[in-house]
């Protein structure tokens, strides 16, 4: 059994239900030493017992000590089998000491009437059926041990000990969705023992995890389980559980199943795109109960997963090295062959900058629509306008640009698809965080909300419908620009969504003094995330020198270079009453930021006039805040 981890097996259960037989026969089947824990106690506890006196607290302390020093001594060796009855978890504890995390525990489970029946036809033996009743009222099951029920017969009890000794797994997926599955499957293909949980609902979602391991080769080797506290105990510790569930409430009913099953430095990891302020919540809430938390923010989609998603996990440092060598082992690699992970930092910043990560993908998203608004309005079609794209490549290249090729090129009975397609936006409420965070911070993020608010326009058929009818909209007859223009503006555009997120984390990072390295954050978004392009390859290097992409020479060249062709593409778009939210508000936002002197005095006054809100002046230096009655 050269599998067997070197560690201390304990057995335990009330008198009679067998622990000596089975402590036996599993030290033969594993080839470690056995003891039998009443060999160990001392004479007055025998002769106690043999009056038929119960066992005190004080009688059990100085045993259990020896049998804890007699556990570490072995351990040196190749550990060994104890028996011992351990009723009460206090008991336990004191056999734990110092040797927590290399011991093991089997609960044989049996009732009352069935171990009393045992005791009565055993002879000599100082325990008296008398007494088992006072061990059943004290006995306090454990919640992190391998139960057998003793019904079974010997063999089959030391059979199912064995297998589950030698089965502990490295690494927990809870939830198997489409995302848990593939990177379930991403970690099976790295090497890793992994154990798979999803829920039971009779009739709706039985054996998932079963059918899930016996559908895939690499998952030979994993433990499928629909019982929280079998799936718990069959991981090794410190545990190491990735949470693949729906953001939200169902994260913390999800925590409180699994608490009662946890032990001091467990490690919990959330991967879906929870809040970064409930994370914040979580990652407190669990400190205080010695359980480390680690908010992961995975991109790459379905495939993404499978292959090598981008992975930004915040938590405590110390968490992060325990998560580290699965996390980093199924990412994406970079240019260098480096992984798409790293620590981002503490408490919910993994989250935040997946949050962001999301809202820059809305923009990203939307210029593609907007480019494919303006090139339909020069009369090309799907085809034509994928090929046009295809041919932007070269320069201007990203994961987004890509799949929309691929979208644009679908077809299906004898139309493209995209044209069948009902033209409402559905989101998930990252761009909606990302918008009242960007609002909440006081960071011009302009275009991620402009993003946003088209999505929810798109819903509005009818009335967009009705309005078209009402109002005359769409005459774009006379639309004419180049397509270098459009190619132009949408690299334009884009330059200005990166700055608005880039600044946002760095903000972020300010208010939360989370100490964010946006170079390294732009590295792990060089490869496996949706938003993944040669523009986030040139910010790895950017954002080594400056926290600003508006003061690098070669940003600021090319923003002169592009801006001639947004203004010429936004200004036809608009005559022709084009939708383009997002151009628009790239040129409207670099205008209004890249001035010395905005209109913004004229608003402070109107604040003073109706509100006395105060102001300041451009020609005092001491910060000093006027008031004016204007009305007299």
């Amino acid at each position: 059994m050269s599998d067997l981890k070197t560690n201390i097996t304990f057995i335990m259960g009330v008198s009679g239900c067998g622990k000596s037989t089975i402590g036996h026969l599993l030290s033969k089947e594993l080839n470690v030493p056995f003891f039998d824990g009443d060999d160990f106690h001392p004479e007055k506890n025998i002769l106690k017992m043999s009056n038929g006196e119960a066992l005190n607290d004080d009688d059990r302390f100085g045993w259990l000590q020896t049998l804890n020093k007699l556990a570490i001594e072995q351990l040196k060796d190749k550990g060994c089998i104890i028996v011992c009855s351990a009723l009460k978890e206090k008991y336990r504890t004191i056999l734990n000491t110092n040797i927590k995390d290399s011991v093991k525990w089997v609960f044989l489970d049996g009732s009352f009437d069935q171990i009393k029946e045992r005791m009565n036809q055993r002879e000599g033996h100082f325990m008296s059926s008398d007494l088992l009743k006072s061990q059943f009222d004290i006995l306090e099951a454990p919640k992190n041990a391998i139960k057998v029920d003793i019904s079974l017969t010997p063999k089959n009890i030391v059979k199912v000990i064995s297998n589950e000794l030698l089965k502990k797994s490295e690494f927990g997926l809870f939830g198997l969705g489409v995302m848990g599955k593939s990177l379930a499957r991403n970690l099976a293909n790295k090497g890793f023992h992994i154990s798979l949980f999803n829920r039971h609902v009779a009739g709706i979602e039985e054996d998932v995890a079963k059918n899930f391991k016996n559908e895939f080769k690499e998952l030979s080797t994993s433990l499928p389980f629909d019982d929280i506290a079998s799936f718990v105990n069959s991981l090794e510790k410190p545990r190491k559980i990735m949470l693949m569930v729906n953001a939200g409430k169902i994260v913390d009913n999800v925590i409180e199943d699994l608490l009662p099953f946890l032990e001091d430095g467990d490690i919990l990891i959330d991967g879906g795109n929870s809040n970064y302020n409930k994370t914040k919540e979580r990652f407190d809430y669990l400190k205080g109960k010695n359980i480390h938390f680690v908010g992961a923010g995975v991109s790459g989609g379905e495939e993404g997963a499978l292959k090598g998603p981008s992975i930004m996990p915040g938590g405590s440092k110390e968490s992060y090295k325990g998560v580290q060598p699965f996390l980093e082992a199924i990412a994406a690699k970079d240019a260098n062959n480096l992984p798409c992970c790293t620590y981002i930092g503490t408490e919910g910043s993994g989250h935040f900058v997946k949050m962001v990560h999301n809202g820059i993908e809305y923009v990203e998203m939307q210029l593609l629509a907007e480019v494919f608004v303006m090139l339909k309005a020069l009369g090309h079609n799907p085809d034509e306008i994928a090929a046009i794209l295809e041919s932007w490549k070269e320069t201007t290249n990203s994961y987004l640009l890509e799949i929309t090729i691929d979208i644009l090129r679908k077809k299906e009975d004898d139309d493209w698809l995209v044209n069948q397609i009902m033209d409402k936006a559905g989101n998930k409420g990252t761009g909606n965080w990302t918008t009242i965070t960007t609002a909440q911070l006081g960071v011009p993020s302009s275009m991620i909300a402009t993003a946003l608010f088209a999505r929810y326009t798109s819903f509005y058929k009818e009335e967009r419908i009705a309005a078209s009818k009402n109002l005359e909209s769409g005459n774009n007859t006379n639309f004419n620009v180049a397509i270098d223009d459009i190619l132009k503006a949408y690299q334009f555009a884009r330059i200005m969504n990166h700055y608005q997120g880039f600044k946002l984390i760095q903000e972020a990072s300010k208010s939360y003094q989370w100490d964010l390295n946006l170079s390294e954050l732009s590295r792990v978004w060089t490869n496996g995330c949706i938003i993944r392009s040669d523009l986030m390859i040139e910010l790895v290097t950017v954002f080594k020198s400056t926290d600003n992409i508006l003061t690098d020479k070669t940003i600021i060249h090319k923003i002169k270079a592009l801006k001639p062709s947004v203004k010429k593409v936004v200004s036809e778009s608009i005559l022709n009453e084009l939708p383009i939210p997002n151009f628009s508000e790239s040129i409207n936002f670099l205008n209004s930021f890249a001035i010395a002197n905005s209109s913004a005095n004229l608003i402070q006054a109107q604040r003073d006039y109706f509100g006395a809100h105060t102001y300041q002046r451009i020609n005092d230096d001491s910060n000093k805040f006027y008031h004016t009655e204007w009305n007299n």
